[in-house]
């Protein structure tokens, strides 16, 4: 694997919208700019939905009806993110090549009409990609406004079943295994009498049961995608210069994608966080979640801000967030006052380096007709753009304060790619008496929340970037580690946590970790698969949960309070010379410990034989991590306030305080700070008011 591409790191915070002049029914590019301009937007996004815009017929182009925008956005110091077109393909080639069409099931192409149905590793779909790529980039890529690339957009949505595409599969996995009786052994062929004797008798993915198929499938995809927009980007350097970047942006829950692979050959990462507004960022309700492709709740939130980070482990780009009601017509939530400010400033607490709004206008036509940009269909500027406008000036006053900037993070989490695709084909969790795909992020994000309800910050690690680290480094750079439904991990996967610990690191374990190889096959082994003796406690049987099961501490050791469950799923613990440290009340699964640990040389593993609840993984992660970086600024702050925190090169930090409620707050300074945007100082047992939906910044002195 190449090693990736150090992280642009831009100066100062663009700040925008995407901007689709094309769209309009009347031309207004110099009154948009100028509102632009007023309201401190100093970055737009264009160009990247309309090939046929750009093409309108085959080998005809038109490149000069975007020169205005630039120039215009040139004269007002607004700076471009110039797109690659390829995602959304034009009639005329969808007519001349209909064998381009993407197949969802063999055989069955996906029906044109909507946009990404095309099969993008398709040799003649690539031939008409470049050279649309080529006139475009090469016509605008000297523009002085232009300080990007964000090839094609959101790619991974589909998993190509098209001939070819299995035909290179098939080609791809000769080459891994050599012979086929190879195959036969390391996916356990012989089951159902599925041994191969050749290589042609390998069946279509369409009626698989086999999860060592699944699991080789959904890497082969992710793959294609990698290999796609790093194909894209090398043509894109061919004409690009010294300062612009080259991006794409990821909408994180797509079937054909590995963040952490594709990012490699990009020089940042761009992202487009959706949320729930109103009540769903309301941190004392807990609702349930608005869409597939939007998170509810505040961790939920932080989590999203995150994962962009963890792609590249560096400061990002949010291409696309809400401005609006952001759903189709019958999903209308904007936000309440203060909401859009307190989301932009999460994403930079978290290491956004670019807030961009999806979009600058409210659509008069289209599937998306409903998803509320910064103007209403009215085009006439109201509250959000008041709004907007407030944030723009605030980041204007902060300038380059924030360069540099790195979230802090008292705790890491794994994040696994492959265990998320396998626990999609085999999930152990489920959600009304049906297997539940989103069983890995349930499992991770029960971690996860409960470290920000316990106010600690979290750092996801992809496996391989922990392994990058190595042992010694990571013991030290997060003390604390949560491998929690790392399901499918290598022998050394399994090494660096042993590692870890004897490096003095603190591992928690969560279900399923280590539970499958490299190749989704259940270890026949102990459980917790090579990390049994270091717990101290192993398990041989679990269940699912389908009620909440109280959990209380068994001694001192683990304070936890009344609202302290298990859900969705327990592991039948076994102790052999650890501590308990917590039980569950409930007449058959209090035989089994809920929490254990024991310390091991300088290290400790502690397991957590259930998915946590929200109140019991917090008590969990305060005991873990007794003081976090947040509260150098406050103390324990109780909700509904949340302080993030960051460092700066220089050695200060910078300080971001939420109130995502109703009820006015109020903290009390522990330290001693400058308001970031006034610059105003605050000493140390100072009261500061949190309004409702409030958020504040500051900077230490």
């Amino acid at each position: 694997m190449n090693p990736a591409l150090p992280v642009h790191s831009p100066s100062g915070f663009l700040f925008g919208v995407a901007y689709y002049p094309e769209y309009h029914l009347t031309d207004r590019v110099d009154t948009d700019l100028d509102l632009m301009q007023q309201a401190g937007i100093n970055v737009i996004r264009v160009g990247e939905s309309v090939w046929s815009t750009w093409e309108p017929r085959d080998g005809e182009f038109d490149l000069e009806w975007l020169a205005p925008v630039l120039d215009g956005a040139h004269r007002r110091g607004i700076r471009v993110i110039l797109g690659t077109p390829t995602y959304a393909v034009p009639p005329w080639l969808q007519i001349a090549h209909p064998e381009i069409a993407a197949e969802r099931r063999t055989g069955e192409r996906i029906p044109w009409g909507a946009r990404q149905e095309v099969d993008f590793s398709h040799p003649d779909f690539l031939d008409y990609a470049e050279r649309v790529i080529r006139a475009v980039v090469g016509r605008y890529a000297g523009h002085p406004a232009v300080v990007g690339f964000q090839v094609d957009n959101e790619p991974g949505l589909e998993l190509f079943h098209n001939d070819h595409v299995f035909t290179e599969f098939v080609r791809r996995l000769r080459e891994r295994y050599g012979a086929v009786q190879n195959l036969n052994r390391e996916w356990g062929l012989t089951y159902w009498s599925h041994r191969l004797d050749d290589w042609s008798q390998l069946w279509r993915p369409d009626g698989n049961s086999f999860p060592q198929y699944d699991l080789a499938w959904r890497r082969f995809q992710s793959d294609l995608t990698t290999e796609f927009i790093a194909w894209q980007a090398g043509i894109v350097r061919e004409y690009s210069h010294a300062g612009q970047f080259v991006t794409t942006c990821l909408q994180y829950g797509r079937p054909a994608l590995d963040d952490e692979q594709v990012n490699r050959d990009l020089d940042i990462v761009a992202g487009n966080p959706y949320y729930g507004m109103q009540d769903r960022l309301d941190a004392s309700l807990d609702l349930s979640q608005l869409t597939p492709w939007t998170t509810t709740g505040v961790p939920a939130l932080f989590r999203q801000a995150d994962r962009m980070y963890s792609s590249k482990q560096g400061r990002y780009l949010v291409t696309e967030t809400n401005a609006q009601s952001i759903g189709h017509s019958e999903t209308n939530f904007p936000p309440y006052p203060g909401q859009l400010k307190q989301a932009a400033y999460t994403f930079i607490a978290r290491g956004a380096a670019m807030i961009e709004y999806w979009h600058w206008h409210t659509l008069p036509y289209g599937v998306e007709t409903y998803w509320g940009g910064v103007l209403p269909h009215s085009l006439v500027p109201g509250r959000v753009y008041a709004e907007v406008a407030a944030i723009g000036g605030e980041l204007a006053s902060i300038g380059t304060a924030l360069d540099g900037y790195e979230p802090d993070a008292d705790v890491a989490i794994l994040w696994s790619n492959p265990s998320r695709y396998a626990l999609q084909f085999s999930p152990p969790l489920q959600v009304d008496g049906r297997p539940d795909p989103e069983s890995y992020e349930k499992i991770v994000d029960a971690f996860h929340r409960g470290s920000i309800e316990a106010g600690r910050q979290t750092r996801l690690l992809h496996v391989s970037q922990a392994d990058a680290h190595g042992a010694t480094a990571l013991a030290a750079r997060f003390p604390v580690l949560i491998a929690a439904g790392v399901y499918v991990a290598t022998d050394g996967d399994l090494q660096l946590l042993r590692d870890y610990v004897a490096a003095g690191g603190h591992l928690i374990l969560g279900p399923r970790t280590g539970y499958a190889d490299d190749e989704a096959r259940a270890r026949v082994e102990v459980a917790p698969p090579r990390l049994a003796d270091l717990a101290g406690t192993h398990s041989e049987e679990y269940s699912n949960l389908e009620a909440e099961v109280a959990v209380l501490p068994a001694s001192g050791a683990l304070p936890l309070g009344t609202d302290a469950t298990a859900s969705l799923w327990i592991d039948g613990l076994i102790t052999d010379g650890s501590e308990v440290l917590a039980r569950y009340d409930h007449p058959r699964f209090r035989d089994f410990p809920a929490v254990t640990s024991r310390a091991v040389g300088r290290g400790r593993v502690t397991v957590v034989g259930c998915v946590p609840g929200p109140g019991l993984a917090a008590g969990i992660v305060r005991w873990a991590v007794p003081r976090g970086h947040a509260q150098e600024l406050a103390g324990d702050t109780a909700l509904t306030v949340t302080v993030s925190s960051g460092a700066l090169p220089d050695g200060r930090r910078a300080w971001f305080v939420f109130n995502w409620g109703w009820e006015p707050r109020a903290i009390t300074l522990a330290a001693t700070v400058a308001d970031t945007v006034t610059g105003e100082l605050l000493a140390t047992g100072t009261d500061v008011s949190l309004a409702a939906w409030s958020t504040r910044t500051f900077l230490s002195r």
